[in-house]
Parts: structure tokens; sequence; C-alpha cells
């Protein structure tokens, strides 16, 4: 399966895949890749200012919300084992995120891998609990 039907599958994504299909992403992630996804829980959308993720998902914000999904996309397959602290990945979207190593867990900028290393046929997902966003 792919990094879509992956998160599909799963059940916990339910918010990202409304997202990603809302932002027209579905294609792009379902292609050959490989991508690195850094993919928030439906909990992680939950927790961001109530109505944001209702306002991201109209058409008139599809541009800001594919910038925001793209942003925790990495081109390639970075598996944990490739990360170290304070290492600097570009992202997508063309912005950075910096990656923390600190008391045995692993930060994408300020959001914590709770699962690493989910290995898809067109890349890799680490399961975050924040949702990222570009500065």
């Amino acid at each position: 399966m792919n990094i879509v039907e992956t998160a599909v599958a799963n059940g916990s994504f339910k918010t990202l895949v409304a997202a990603v299909t809302a932002a027209e992403l579905v294609e792009t992630l379902s292609g050959a890749g490989p991508f690195t996804v850094f993919a928030p829980v439906d909990d992680a959308f939950a927790a961001l200012p109530a109505g944001t993720v209702e306002s991201l998902i109209l058409p008139e914000n599809k541009a800001q919300l594919a910038g925001i999904l793209t942003y925790h996309v990495v081109a390639g397959k970075v598996m944990s084992g490739d990360l170290s602290d304070g290492m600097v990945a570009a992202t997508v979207n063309g912005g950075n995120i910096t990656i923390h190593i600190k008391d045995g867990k692993v930060l994408i900028n300020d959001a914590e891998v709770v699962i690493a290393d989910v290995e898809t046929d067109n890349g890799v997902i680490h399961v975050i609990n924040k949702v990222i966003l570009p500065a």
C-alpha cells in the first residue's frame, strides 16, 4: 500500500486524509516517491484552535492547506535511524524542519514522533502528535 492507502487503512488519520483530499494531494502522495511523511494523528488536528481545520478545507484556502500539508513531507525515504539531533531537512513546500533528539524522543520542530518507520510502497510515515506549521 502507498502512503495514502496506509493512512486510510490505519484509521487514525481521518482528518489528514480529508485534508490531503481537499488540497488535491492524493495523486501526488500516491505517486512513485519516495516520500517521508510526518503524519499528524486526528488528535493533533483536534488540538488546533477551534474552526482551523474547517476553515482550511474550504476551496478558497486550498493553497494554504497544501502549503501546510507539504510542510509535513520530505522528498526521499528517511528512516528514523537516518535522523540526528540538530539535523535540518528541506520539506516539499520549500521550508525547513529541524529534528531534535532529547531523552530518547525524536521531535520534528516541536512535534513528537510517536510511531516511527511505517514503511509503505512509496516511502515511509512517521506518526507525530502535533500539526507542524511553516514559519
